[in-house]
């Protein structure tokens, strides 16, 4: 079952991840925590950009390809989503799968969830959704669900395999393998390497919502944590790290300052930035790689400029992966 933590021990956890990550040389703090229920509707602001290609690119591929991808998933499954968000995607997949045993939509963000269950019931009356509110990226098992089902699929889009490190990412692979089961599936959003130009704009868009979203994150510390971070002395960029393959995002103090946290000080030099996110871009083969301990890349969908793709992996047996 998962693991059932009060609201002191979250906070206490969160609390310690927050501060392992500012008293790093690179202040860090976890991409996860952009989340709460205004940093969920920034990013659904952000999806609608005209910048931001990664999210209609997928929805471009899902609906060119969605016959495919339905034959190869099969009649069925029960579908668990990770990253549920506002539900956009799931609804084509939910028009044309065979026979879906059910729904099992898991965000951290509790009231995005269940504002999208909601309207997913009204939609889809007849489909049974078992939402659950929880943070993937924890080791965590599903509650017990009893429907009948041939398999289950994790569905996980966007480009959210990108925030990890490619180690993490196998790591966090290693755990989907074990809550598919045998004979499970992943259908998966991989964004893929490009011009560098094409992604310094999708991540510094012209209207300043991705910056809202970056600095939400400071608000929700002022929050929930008792801090000052004054966010006029904080500015967003995003660049491209060429060393590690992937877009950064960091807030910059454009100042000398010291920052109050939860009775705490710490001090930040002119300059000095905190990265928020990254996001790893990958070549087919390079992520076929990464998956290849715990999964097998069955199928691939990608547009026709191959800035995204799509892919249908398969759980590899226990036997041929490596013990963690």
């Amino acid at each position: 079952m998962i693991q059932i933590t009060t609201v002191e021990q979250e906070r206490t956890r969160l609390r310690d991840e927050i501060f392992a990550g500012l008293r790093l040389p690179q202040k860090t703090l976890p991409s996860k925590y952009f989340y709460d229920e205004i940093g969920s509707l920034l990013f659904d602001e952000i999806c609608g950009l005209r910048e931001y290609y990664p999210t209609r690119t997928e929805i471009g591929i899902m609906r060119d390809n969605i016959d495919s991808i339905a034959r190869e998933i099969g009649p069925d499954c029960l579908l668990v989503e990770y990253g549920s968000g506002a539900s956009v995607k799931i609804r084509l997949l939910l028009d044309h799968l065979e026979r879906i045993a059910g729904y099992v939509p898991i965000d951290i963000s509790a009231e995005h969830l269940l504002t999208s269950v909601d309207e997913l019931s009204r939609a889809y009356p007849a489909l049974r959704i078992f939402p659950v509110p929880a943070d993937y990226t924890q080791d965590f098992e599903l509650p017990e669900i009893e429907v009948k089902h041939k398999k289950k699929v994790i569905f996980f889009p966007g480009s959210t395999i990108g925030n990890f490190t490619p180690v993490e990412a196998r790591n966090f692979l290693g755990h989907v393998s074990e809550v598919t089961g045998e004979d499970g599936g992943l259908l998966i959003g991989v964004d893929l390497k490009k011009e560098v130009t094409i992604l310094h704009t999708a991540y510094n868009d012209s209207r300043g919502i991705t910056a809202d979203f970056n600095k939400n994150m400071l608000v929700r510390l002022n929050r929930e944590f008792g801090a000052d971070f004054d966010l006029d002395a904080f500015r967003h960029t995003a660049v491209w790290n060429a060393h590690h393959g992937r877009m950064e995002m960091h807030l910059i103090s454009i100042r000398e300052q010291t920052v109050h946290v939860d009775g705490e000080r710490l001090h930040f030099r002119r300059g000095e930035s905190i990265l928020t996110e990254y996001s790893y871009k990958y070549g087919l083969e390079q992520f076929a790689s990464v998956a290849a301990p715990y999964f097998h890349v069955e199928k691939v969908w990608t547009d026709a400029r191959s800035w995204f793709s799509v892919q249908y992996l398969t759980r590899v047996s226990p036997a041929r992966a490596p013990r963690a």
